[in-house]
C-alpha cells in the first residue's frame, strides 16, 4: 500500500493527490497537522535519504527558526525540528515498500504504476 504524508491545504499535496487519482493508484493520506509525524517513519527516511532531502530549508518555518539554530543543525536537531515542526517537512513524502520519494514529480510518480 502506498502512504502520502503531508498537509492537505498544500498545493504540492493536491498536485500529488490528484495525479494518484488521475492514474487510479490507491493511497493512505497521513495528515501531519492532525497525526503529527511519525518519529519511527521520519528517522527512516532520513537515514535513507538525508536529513538535508527531508527538511525544508525554503518555506517560511524554516524562515522562522532563529539563527543560531539554522546555522547548528545536524541530523539530530532536524529530526527534533521535524517533529516539533511537521510543516518544515518537505512535501509530500511517499512511501511504497522501499521506495521513498519527497516532493511531487509525475516522472517520478510513474514508477507507482
Amino acid at each position: 500500500m502506498i502512504k502520502l504524508y503531508g498537509i492537505p491545504n498544500c498545493d504540492t499535496i493536491k498536485k500529488a493527490r490528484n495525479w494518484l487519482k488521475d492514474n487510479n493508484i490507491d493511497y493512505e493520506f497521513h495528515n501531519y497537522k492532525n497525526q503529527g509525524v511519525p518519529e519511527k517513519e521520519l528517522i527512516s527516511w532520513v537515514k535513507k535519504l538525508g536529513w538535508e532531502i527531508i527538511l525544508n530549508k525554503r518555506g517560511t518555518t524554516w524562515r522562522k527558526l532563529d539563527d543560531k539554530t539554522k546555522d547548528s543543525v545536524t541530523e539530530e536537531s532536524a529530526i527534533k525540528i521535524m517533529l516539533d515542526n511537521p510543516s518544515i517537512i518537505k512535501r509530500p513524502v511517499l512511501v511504497k515498500n522501499d521506495l521513498l520519494l519527497v516532493g511531487f514529480k509525475a516522472d517520478e510518480y510513474s514508477q507507482l504504476k
